[in-house]
């Protein structure tokens, strides 16, 4: 919990009431290796905030192959719909690829939290920016740079994630076979 507390406090202050209301309607699960933490077609139901562990967003295409959109790994918001009182059905699967440690919040008791503390929509806010432009960084040069250039480029933005997240995702992420990826790997070393 001091984890997701402290994160928290990088993006606005809050007061000893207002973090004790946040621990009080906080709670930690884990999730082990394979675990869905979302899962299409069914609706979310809590926020959550990783602790320890990675977890990957994937959906399936046309073909049916699984393709991996990004990573979420610690100290990251999980957040859902664009609205705390939207019923956000996802599209897409969130699941484990690590065993995880979470601080997940109900629907409706995030949704105090944010009626109650003045600022805690702010807050939010900048998070959740960041985290966006974070992930628009990582994402964009993907779509214009040869395989190896995404392989060394992925190294560089993730480099706590490549001995921990399997070649068949990492792979996927980048667009390519995971045959070409060995092949890449073998090359640069």
């Amino acid at each position: 919990m001091k984890e997701f507390i402290d994160h928290i406090l990088q993006f606005g202050n809050l007061n000893h009431h207002q973090i004790d209301l946040i621990t009080s309607k906080a709670n930690k699960i884990s999730l082990q290796k394979d675990e869905y933490f979302w899962e299409a077609g069914k609706s979310i139901k809590q926020v959550g905030f990783v602790i320890d562990g990675v977890l990957r967003v994937y959906y399936y295409n046309k073909e049916g192959d699984e393709i991996t959109r990004y990573f979420i790994e610690e100290n990251l918001l999980i957040l859902y719909g664009y609205d705390i009182d939207s019923n956000y059905i996802p599209s897409e699967y969130l699941q484990a690829i690590t065993d995880t440690e979470l601080v997940v919040f109900s629907k409706k008791d995030w949704k105090e939290i944010a009626d109650t503390i003045i600022g805690w929509e702010n807050i939010i806010q900048k998070i959740t920016a960041k985290q966006h432009r974070q992930k628009l960084k990582r994402r964009s040069p993907l779509i214009d740079q040869d395989a190896t250039t995404r392989y060394l480029e992925f190294i560089e933005n993730f480099p706590n994630l490549v001995n921990r997240v399997p070649l068949s995702y990492i792979a996927s992420y980048l667009g390519i076979t995971q045959s070409s990826l060995s092949r890449i790997r073998k090359n640069i070393r």
